[in-house]
């Protein structure tokens, strides 16, 4: 249904996500709606990336949301994302990632917004067992439902959700090709620069300068699939002397690796562990391969990385992983849980130059085709517009709450 904003008015969106972590998936893309003649605000629990959003031109708000299960707390956190929308009155209210998804979506409904929309950045369900799983997907189904529209970051994602009855296809749609922001290539061009980035890095690690690099970039976690990771880099340190695991990220409490494997993660000295970083592309420069083994996404993105930085990539056929790879052009593709088949994988990108060199190149070129942020945006503006019966001449400003420093919701109870 078409909703309208008036001529003297600004359209209006709140953006709602449990965690100020997740505001990386909002990154330029407020900018470029502010830029836009949208008024745009923010809404999280509390932490320094939800202030950040305030140097993008948005209005942030904090409103304490627990990403597990907790209902006494949940029931409250409701109550202040319903005080929230009545007080800023959005024309949309944009809920993403699983808590968030069900609070922000609920509250909307109940507060009348015009128009609510679900963006599903994957299915968190996937992977958890029994009674845990039918809650996750209880609460899938409730968000779902309760959205207008269900935005889904990834082409296997919305047809996983179809298949599984959370939602029907008519009420799914996917901005361009996927992804939440898109990629800012520019950063990742393959040139003189990167191979310069690339010898530092080496240089700052203990890296030796001819060592082949297997990388990796996300948290370590069940999930990610680090155990059939390491399994294969230990499998292929007798292949390849010298071969290093750079780790781009860190270990997490959720979903966790078992001790002993920690253990041996930690323990081994061809194991490099960066720690979560700003600056990535500089370590996607230092790595010959990238492999993301994971057991679920909602898309891709550090897979789109690695190949914007021109690294062949290696994936698994989990729902999202597919969406960010071209299997034989820009890498390989193996089954979940498979640790022979990723060793197998690995270990014919390891062995050849000359195809690390063709898919790190096609890499490039198919990401630039298809996930230049720019685009994304662009898309992810004429929906919103679509949506309100905006058009470029009726953005105008109107006056709204005001750049005020971040209001703590509960604070004002």
């Amino acid at each position: 249904m078409i909703r309208t904003v008036k001529n003297n008015q600004s359209p209006r969106i709140a953006y709602v996500v449990t965690v100020d972590l997740a505001m990386r998936f909002l990154e330029g893309q407020i900018a470029f709606l502010v830029r836009n003649g949208f008024e745009v605000h923010v809404v999280c629990s509390p932490g320094p990336r939800l202030e950040a959003m305030r140097r993008e031109g948005a209005t942030p708000w904090a409103v304490n949301m627990k990403r597990e299960i907790a209902i006494a707390s949940d029931v409250l956190s409701l109550w202040r994302l319903w005080r929230l929308f009545r007080l800023i009155r959005p024309d949309i209210v944009v809920a993403g990632t699983p808590k968030a998804g069900l609070l922000g979506t609920l509250a909307a409904r109940l507060a009348a917004v015009p128009y609510v929309q679900y963006t599903l950045h994957g299915l968190r369900f996937e992977t958890a067992a029994r009674t845990k799983r039918l809650i996750l997907m209880g609460v899938e189904w409730i968000s779902c439902h309760a959205a207008d529209g269900v935005c889904c970051v990834g082409p296997s994602l919305l047809a996983r959700v179809v298949a599984l009855g959370l939602a029907p296809a008519a009420r799914c749609k996917i901005i361009g090709n996927g992804t939440s922001d898109g990629i800012a290539i520019e950063r990742y061009a393959a040139a003189a620069q990167a191979k310069f980035e690339a010898k530092q890095i080496r240089r700052e690690l203990h890296i030796p300068a001819d060592a082949p690099v297997l990388g990796f970039v996300g948290r370590y976690t069940c999930d990610k699939g680090i155990r059939e990771l390491y399994e294969a880099f230990t499998r292929l340190q007798g292949r390849f002397p010298g071969l290093r695991l750079l780790l781009v990220g860190d270990f997490e409490p959720g979903d966790p690796v078992s001790a002993e494997l920690r253990a041996r993660i930690e323990a081994n000295p061809a194991v490099i562990r960066a720690g979560f970083v700003d600056d990535v592309e500089r370590f996607y420069w230092a790595m010959d391969v990238m492999a993301l083994p994971t057991y679920r996404e909602g898309f891709g993105t550090v897979l789109l990385e690695a190949q914007a930085a021109s690294v062949p990539v290696v994936t698994t056929n989990a729902t999202g992983a597919i969406d960010a790879i071209v299997d034989g052009e820009t890498g390989l593709c193996v089954p979940v849980r498979d640790a022979a088949a990723l060793t197998a994988a690995l270990d014919r990108l390891l062995g050849d130059a000359e195809l690390r060199s063709r898919m790190g190149a096609a890499g490039r070129i198919w990401v630039e085709k298809n996930f230049r942020r720019e685009d994304v945006w662009r898309g992810v503006l004429t929906h919103y517009r679509s949506l309100l019966g905006v058009n470029q001449d009726q953005v105008t400003s109107r006056s709204h709450i005001g750049n005020r420093e971040i209001f703590n919701v509960q604070e004002r109870n």
